[in-house]
């Protein structure tokens, strides 16, 4: 059986079960350890036994990974859990060429954020493995940003597919955009000479003029930056809009090393005010170009809002000393295990810092370690050199 082949059949049952878990979406949503039904019988199989097996191809087929792995003695024959699957630093998808596809099936590649002075991360996908992100991020979206049997219409405070084409985020919002039936119009970002993302001033206050007339709720999604962008606009103008009920905000990203920031609370209480809806209409959004699915966090009446991500995908808290899972309630840096990176890494290790939450985890922010230290977080420049062809 050809890599192909094996890796086309696990990804085509993945989306098949993906739409099958979605009908279990209620209120309360599904519980972490929730098996993915089998989409031809009563039987289902676990994250476990999912897991052990697309390690097990992507050991065999993503040359990378498989140095990575032997280089700490892990095969998946040795394997007696799913935690136990070595996770790739974000920082190897800036050198390495992180992948089961062959170069001729890599029709797109999503970059992480950055400047041109610094390497910048490379998922790379195909056919297939864009279609597994477009089944992966729209029952999870749909359930924690759109309004129940409203008619939602759309702002998105960022460029289009076509001023940003290797934005994972405008690629997420684009197919969000193409499911409700919405033209491009609704992307209000724009792209300055430096390759800054910034706002058309004059079609957002459009958009909230127009879901303020025709009382249609409005869903307007946006990283932080931009949105702080906007707020201190609307402040100068002394601007302050009521959303029709059912409005949502989304909220992703962080400030990416600009001069001034609002912390989150203060940004959330921003929003909150000058678009005239409560706190727990704002949804927070996490997720990276190395991922293949999303989490999500609403703004609770008090306390502090935790993420969830979908069946499908887990979270751990990894201690930065030692490697080893962090107890609940104890800070760590953020370890993704995502079933739906089919044809790159399933196990993602992140330079984010969180907090174990039931079956969540609280964002705490980006790790100030110049590099962990615990033997299995590979982030040392010098490691990573030994693993690069040549």
């Amino acid at each position: 059986m050809n890599s192909s082949f094996c890796l086309s059949d696990f990804a085509l049952w993945l989306r098949e079960s993906m739409r099958a878990s979605t009908a279990k979406f209620g209120e309360a949503g599904v519980p972490p350890n929730q098996g993915l039904p089998e989409p031809n019988g009563p039987a289902s199989l676990h994250f476990e036994a999912l897991a052990i097996r697309l390690f097990s191809l992507q050991f065999q087929h993503n040359p990378a990974y498989r140095r990575f792995c032997l280089e700490r003695g892990s095969r998946p024959e040795n394997l007696s859990t799913w935690r136990e699957i070595p996770a790739m630093p974000t920082a190897a998808f800036k050198e390495l060429e992180v992948s089961c596809l062959p170069p001729e099936e890599r029709t797109t590649v999503f970059f992480s954020s950055g400047t041109s002075r610094q390497p910048r991360s490379r998922h790379f996908h195909g056919e297939e493995s864009l279609a597994i992100y477009e089944a992966s991020l729209w029952p999870w979206f749909r359930r924690h940003c759109l309004a129940q049997n409203a008619a939602m219409e759309l702002l998105l405070l960022t460029p289009s597919e076509a001023e940003a084409p290797g934005s994972s985020l405008v690629y997420m919002l684009d197919t969000v955009r193409k499911n409700l039936n919405q033209p491009e119009t609704v992307f209000a970002g724009r792209i300055e000479q430096d390759g800054a993302w910034t706002l058309d001033f004059d079609a957002v206050l459009s958009a909230l003029e127009a879901s303020a007339t025709t009382k249609r709720p409005l869903f307007i999604a946006g990283t932080a930056f931009l949105f702080m962008h906007l707020l201190d606009h609307l402040a100068g103008l002394n601007l302050r809009f009521e959303l029709p009920p059912g409005s949502r905000v989304m909220e992703t990203g962080g400030y990416k090393g600009r001069a001034r920031a609002l912390p989150r609370e203060e940004l959330h209480g921003s929003i909150a005010e000058r678009f005239g809806i409560a706190r727990s209409q704002i949804v927070r959004e996490y997720g990276m170009s190395e991922l293949s699915s999303q989490a999500y966090a609403v703004s609770p009446g008090s306390g502090r809002p935790f993420f969830r991500f979908p069946p499908w995908a887990r979270a751990q808290i990894v201690s930065p000393e030692t490697g080893q899972e962090a107890g609940e309630g104890e800070p760590g840096l953020i370890r993704v295990f995502d079933l739906a990176n089919v044809y790159s890494v399933m196990a993602i290790q992140t330079e984010d810092l969180g907090v174990r939450q039931a079956d969540g985890f609280e964002l705490l922010g980006r790790a100030t370690l110049a590099e962990p230290r615990g033997c299995s977080l590979m982030s040392d420049t010098n490691e990573l050199a030994e693993l690069l062809p040549g």
